[in-house]
């Protein structure tokens, strides 16, 4: 699956995600690919920074929304725009989540202190998930503190 920023006609922001850019290209030119703001279809990728990766980088902090570290056994299915998630991208959403969790430590809302701490060398560089508010995540990328936010499905198990 590759990820886009998205952006239509009035500007408004969203993430995208498809099989391949000839997906995008496909679903765009037919219109099928709608604004969750305005409703608008016509639809641009927006200029993305790109994906580094150096060998000597720690472990990126990841801010999950607001959510109970044990998600209910019963949840609601993600939706987007239109409906729900197609099943493929849940299931990728699914595995995405089952990797933080098997690799990360859950700091739940002490992710931006904790994160901000790793990143001034202040604590013991290692992977975490938890909240943040908008705010918060705001100051952390306008410190350079490498965080992702991510959606948060319900488990695959659950």
């Amino acid at each position: 699956m590759i990820h886009y920023q998205l952006q239509c006609r009035q500007a408004h922001g969203f993430d995208g995600w498809f099989k391949d850019s000839a997906s995008f290209e496909k679903q765009a030119k037919r219109g099928l690919i709608e604004c969750p703001e305005c409703g608008g279809t016509e639809i641009d990728r927006a200029l993305m920074a790109p994906a580094l990766t150096k060998r000597d980088v720690t472990p990126v902090a990841v801010e999950a929304p607001a959510a109970p570290a044990q998600a209910p056994a019963v949840a609601a299915p993600a939706k987007v725009a239109g409906g729900r998630l197609p099943a493929q991208m849940l299931a990728a959403l699914q595995r995405m989540r089952a990797e933080v969790e098997k690799n990360c430590d859950y700091v739940g809302p002490d992710f931006a202190d904790q994160a901000r701490a790793m990143h001034r060398g202040e604590i013991e560089p290692k992977g975490i998930y938890g909240e943040s508010t908008e705010e918060q995540a705001e100051s952390l990328a306008e410190e350079g503190v490498a965080v992702a936010k991510i959606p948060w499905v319900p488990r695959a198990d659950g």
